[in-house]
């Protein structure tokens, strides 16, 4: 039988009616003759909760911890969150005749880094998996989690659920992975900020992955990255409706593309200078290597041209890493890896992106975008390109503007 892998992300399954309404699609599926592994977030709302609880524990008034909590136990209380989802989904299908058991991750099991809080998965055996199928039984898997080498429950940190659904859909040799959401489909770009939006009815795994890091909610970076690499067809549908959604598919896969196919944005950017380092060879390298240890992704990077033996580097970052840039930076500068004059922070910024494949075959892309911003006396501060993306900075207070006139003027809304 073919295998469909259906994921239901926390607003779809926030309390049981939810829950029931999700096993009916389920059911649908199983009716048209697939075998389906549903795999599960926690219930919306829940996992907050849960992150606050450990926090409350580990740091009581009067604390002197500092803040700091046993990671290990973190993954083992957070985790609580799908396991009670799939125990609820897996009752809901057996109330509808769907044979269905729970499965949490470690019980499949998915095997992953002993990173606690953040891991990666390495493994998945399906064995188990395999054996129930055979049996009729269907399977509702805990997303969001696994098992570290070190036997003890592991969580995926952000967008865990999703790259759980894909890395499934993978082991499992799924003919699609459809993520049930509360949208119901990938916009040309954000219909709360231009309501001329259209959803697409098929969008690259490149064009997606570019979408996600820059900033388009729909899907999680990781489970994109993970698509592709496996080639998993993803399919963006609405849990609330059962309108078509939108597919995630090889380029080849599309008839013809266009040009520009979305619009992304990302609303809490920042840009940092760090101004007078020495213009020689490694500096990059004394700059980006203390923000990389420390966890930060830095984006859009320019170097202005040097004088006098001095240059300036720029890059873009999400606000949230101000701090951490800073603390980085200075602590490399204490070392004596590096010299610099001063830093200097705009955290009054956003990146406006345009992406699509079809930029690799046509030219002028950017030329129509600048003009389009020029028009709106939208000024840039950084400009980064790629072979399918043109990604720009600007002051946040022409955001909403500037994927406006982008989107007219690509014509997004016409099909």
């Amino acid at each position: 039988m073919p295998r469909l892998v259906m994921k239901f992300g926390g607003t779809s399954v926030a309390d049981l009616d939810r829950i029931r309404a999700a096993a009916l699609k389920v059911k649908r599926e199983v009716d048209a003759g697939y075998e389906v592994a549903v795999v599960v977030s926690a219930m919306s709302g829940k996992t907050n909760e849960l992150v606050a609880w450990v926090r409350d524990a580990a740091n009581p008034p009067g604390s002197n911890s500092g803040g700091f909590y046993d990671a290990r136990e973190y993954d083992a209380v957070v985790a609580s969150g799908e396991q009670v989802t799939s125990g609820l989904m897996a009752l809901a299908l057996q109330e509808l005749g769907v044979p269905a058991r729970s499965w949490q991750g470690w019980q499949v099991p998915l095997k992953t880094t002993g990173a606690h809080g953040a891991a990666r998965i390495e493994d998945i055996d399906t064995t188990r998996l395999d054996q129930k199928f055979a049996e009729g039984l269907h399977a509702v898997i805990a997303g969001f989690q696994g098992i570290g080498p070190d036997g003890r429950i592991s969580t995926l940190g952000r967008g865990g659920s999703d790259t759980s659904a894909v890395a499934f859909a993978a082991a499992l040799g799924a003919e699609r992975c459809d993520i049930y959401t509360d949208v119901d489909g990938v916009y040309t770009t954000d219909p709360r900020v231009e309501r001329k939006a259209r959803k697409l009815d098929r969008i690259a795994y490149e064009e997606m992955l570019e979408l996600a890091s820059l900033g388009a909610k729909v899907l999680q970076t990781r489970s994109v990255e993970l698509a592709l690499r496996y080639k998993v067809r993803l399919m963006v549908r609405s849990s609330f409706n059962d309108e078509p959604g939108t597919l995630v598919c090889d380029e080849e896969e599309i008839m013809e593309s266009k040009v520009v196919s979305g619009v992304a944005f990302s609303r809490d950017e920042a840009k940092v200078t760090v101004a007078g380092v020495e213009d020689r060879p490694g500096v990059a390298a004394a700059i980006f290597g203390p923000l990389a240890e420390a966890g930060i992704n830095v984006d859009m990077i320019v170097q202005n041209i040097s004088a006098e033996g001095l240059t300036d580097m720029t890059f873009s970052l999400p606000t949230d890493d101000i701090a951490k840039a800073r603390k980085a930076l200075e602590a490399a500068q204490a070392s004596g890896a590096l010299k610099f004059r001063t830093l200097i922070a705009d955290t009054d910024v956003s990146k406006v992106s345009v992406v699509g494949i079809g930029m690799r075959s046509h030219a002028g892309v950017a030329k129509k975008m600048f003009e389009a911003l020029a028009r709106e006396g939208v000024n840039l501060k950084v400009v980064a390109t790629s072979e399918i993306k043109i990604s720009v900075l600007v002051d946040r207070k022409y955001m909403e503007l500037a994927v406006q006139a982008l989107h007219d003027a690509f014509e997004l809304e016409k099909d």
